[in-house]
């Protein structure tokens, strides 16, 4: 082992605006030996998303900032490589933090067994993962749909929006998808089941949006914002609920970005006069006992074929700072992880 080094993504600045490559650095250090009550992991699998942005920023969040030097956290699917932990063996797969890189300590606190013959281990960074879970809590917890109900969510090929359209037709109510490109589009409406989906890029796409919504928009999950949102907020009925779990549209942008009319308060006076439900959430505001209801029922629900996922797989942790860029600009199809070859 003391032949193999470790390779890691660290943070070497903060981003402006959109995040330039410079922003990450690569190091190569020892591996690290674990002591008693320690395993060390080896990496097979890391999760890229779009909360990630907020971590490498200084602005006040949820959850604090990554130092300047740290490694750029993640979730991950790791493999045992050495335990000195009573509760672990060598060759466990795992869920785990371990981050942009190949090899991390751990002391067993933070990890879930995995076992690759009920799923693919990969999908517990998705589809049975912190995304799914995001869907499944924000959506029946905020959203709350009803039978007969339209249920709108952007990024709809994407690893949340995918699963909160899926859930939603579950729980009978009509889904339609908002996805960018002909081919997300087809997926979203024939490998996904939904009932309509919508180009966002498209130049009459709030008009499409309204033909695919006659009857008026009951829940929006929001995880986009921009220009999605304009779209969707003349649309929403009197007593609909919008859960906000994200704003990937302007993530990127600076100080500088903010201009043109203030929008707020027309928005606040839709949310008024329609007695509208907007709740922001964090995923974790719902962890516990229901993260053990959703993992039996999602996973009922892959079983008998009404929940399906896509994985967009990038090779190789050399990859990941271009894949994650790109991840903020949509480029993404379906769930993002990189496949790291140990």
């Amino acid at each position: 082992m003391s032949d193999i080094q470790n390779l890691r993504v660290v943070l070497a600045s903060r981003p402006v605006g959109r995040p330039q490559p410079s922003d990450f650095r690569f190091e190569r250090t020892p591996i690290p030996e674990p002591r008693d009550g320690q395993v060390l992991l080896e990496v097979q699998t890391l999760s890229l998303d779009p909360y990630m942005r907020w971590r490498i920023s200084d602005a006040k969040s949820y959850a604090p900032p990554i130092a300047i030097g740290d490694v750029i956290v993640g979730g991950t699917i790791a493999r045992v490589k050495t335990s000195r932990h009573p509760d672990w063996r060598e060759g466990d797969i795992v869920l785990s933090e371990a981050g942009w890189q190949h090899y991390a300590l751990s002391d067993g606190s933070d990890l879930r067994r995995l076992d690759p013959a009920i799923a693919p281990p990969s999908t517990a960074l998705g589809v049975l993962g912190m995304p799914g879970f995001t869907a499944y809590a924000g959506l029946l917890n905020i959203g709350q749909p009803k039978p007969g109900e339209t249920v709108v969510v952007a990024a709809a090929s994407g690893a949340v929006g995918s699963v909160v359209g899926q859930i939603a037709r579950i729980k009978g109510a009509r889904a339609v998808g908002i996805a960018g490109g002909p081919e997300k589009c087809a997926f979203v409406k024939n490998e996904l089941g939904f009932d309509a989906v919508v180009d966002h890029q498209a130049p009459d796409f709030a008009q499409k949006l309204a033909e695919a919504c006659p009857d008026g928009i009951d829940v929006y999950f929001e995880n986009v914002s921009g220009h999605v949102w304009d779209a969707v907020l003349p649309l929403l009925n009197n007593f609909a609920r919008v859960p906000l779990c994200g704003l990937i549209a302007n993530y990127n942008h600076g100080p500088s970005d903010q201009t043109g009319p203030d929008r707020l308060p027309a928005t606040m006076r839709e949310i008024l006069s329609k007695s509208i439900t907007l709740r922001g959430f964090i995923v974790y505001d719902f962890a516990g006992a229901q993260e053990d209801e959703f993992q039996r029922e999602a996973a009922g629900w892959i079983a008998d074929g009404r929940l399906r996922w896509r994985e967009d797989v990038v090779e190789g942790l050399e990859q990941a700072p271009e894949a994650f860029i790109g991840l903020l600009e949509g480029k993404n199809f379906g769930k993002l992880v990189v496949r790291l070859g140990n």
